[in-house]
């Protein structure tokens, strides 16, 4: 596959601020290439509010004319991200919100509340393992041993995934987001991700307990049961959505503090809230480089572009955080105090708005404020320069972050 667009998306993130500041010096909406796939992408705030509610741009991947006709197949490395199983991220309208209904339950504010003393606690359990590994004035990389685990075990006790399969789903995870896994292993680690999830809720079905899972298979008073496809399709996306999105949060955030002493200061001295600080690392550094894809049902005009009929459309929410129309000219510049933080679309916007936006957000509230209270004199291992993120095209997310802790 080949394409004439202007700019190729690098594989490699080898320079993801250069890329951001490039892709937006192209306009609010411009052609891509995706690993040899065309695409739009959009960077402009105002406008990826007003596509992401075009009732004529959907999830179907069948309304994707170059997968229609055979052109993007299942050798293309993105195809796990766009050829998923029949979910609510999947479908649209009415569907959608059939799909969402019990996902959106299980996280309503009263049962996140319900939540807040067991994610204290696993905070303060994996602070104990940090701690130790750290021990001595070591360097520790703390995305592996608390950045990762934390949320892998909030969203796996959710869904009543078992936590002796946590390693084996992050491994399996890591290997489908990296550009670098050659294709083939790619599509086995799919098939094995497809066999557990399927397992898992068979077994919800014969025996279901108090978890997200089973309400998806069983009837209650949050309506019909889903069928199994709409079981593992809502199950898969949201433990991988589910831990990786606060992976990225709660490291993006420490990084972005440790660069900036004197905001940290002021955060935890109290004189800015946590909160604050939370909306703008998604603002300025969000979990979401690239969110593939929509397809257009129907010619679209934007301005002077036309989204052509059966095109797909990215939403680059890295570089929509940084529109200077919405937080002036130091949209580039990360600020505890900016008065715009929270008007960002990290998590999405419209029907499609991620569903663990808030479980995510309640975590890093726990987590960071742990994190500092137990290490003030928390410090990087290494220079800053020298921490880079993993090839992985679509989220933001950082090799290691090695650290001292005092």
């Amino acid at each position: 596959m080949s394409s004439p667009c202007p700019f190729a998306i690098d594989p490699m993130v080898g320079d993801l601020n250069g890329e951001t500041a490039r892709l937006r010096s192209l306009g609010p909406i411009t052609r891509i290439d995706l690993l040899g796939v065309p695409a739009w992408t959009v960077t402009d705030h105002a406008l990826a509010r007003q596509l992401t509610t075009d009732t004529r741009l959907v999830k179907d991947i069948n309304a994707w004319s170059l997968y229609a006709d055979g052109v993007v197949t299942t050798q293309w490395p993105l195809i796990g991200m766009v050829l998923v199983d029949r979910s609510m991220f999947s479908v649209d309208g009415a569907e959608h919100r059939r799909l969402r209904l019990k996902t959106a339950q299980a996280l309503a504010p009263r049962r996140l509340e319900e939540l807040r003393p067991v994610i204290e606690q696993l905070t303060a359990d994996l602070l104990d393992d940090l701690e130790a590994a750290g021990a001595g004035g070591a360097a520790v990389d703390l995305k592996e041993v608390f950045a990762y685990p934390l949320p892998m075990r909030v969203v796996g006790d959710l869904m009543g995934v078992a936590r002796e399969d946590h390693a084996q789903l992050l491994a399996w995870y890591k290997k489908f987001f990296s550009v670098m896994t050659p294709q083939d292993e790619r599509l086995e680690v799919m098939s094995g991700l497809d066999v557990y999830f399927t397992d898992l809720v068979r077994q919800k079905i014969a025996d279901p307990a108090d978890d997200l899972t089973s309400a998806f298979v069983t009837a209650d008073e949050g309506g019909e049961p889903l069928t199994e496809e709409e079981a593992i399709g809502n199950i898969k996306a949201l433990v991988a959505a589910g831990h990786e999105t606060t992976v990225s949060l709660i490291i993006n955030t420490v990084r972005a503090l440790l660069a900036e002493p004197e905001q940290l200061a002021k955060v935890l001295a109290g004189d800015v809230e946590w909160k604050q600080v939370i909306e703008e690392s998604l603002r300025w550094d969000g979990p979401v480089s690239h969110l593939l894809m929509r397809f257009a049902t129907e010619d679209i005009v934007v301005g002077d572009t036309v989204i052509a009929k059966g095109e797909g459309v990215v939403m680059s929410y890295r570089a929509v955080g940084r529109d200077t129309a919405v937080h002036g000219e130091t949209a580039d510049e990360f600020d505890v105090t900016r008065s715009t933080a929270n008007r960002h679309l990290a998590f999405g916007y419209g029907p499609h708005i991620c569903p663990g936006a808030a479980l995510s957000r309640l975590e890093a509230a726990i987590a960071l404020p742990a994190l500092f209270a137990r290490f003030p004199q928390l410090r990087l291992a290494v220079p800053d320069s020298e921490i880079g993120n993993l090839p992985v095209l679509t989220q933001n997310d950082l090799a290691a972050l090695p650290i001292i802790l005092n």
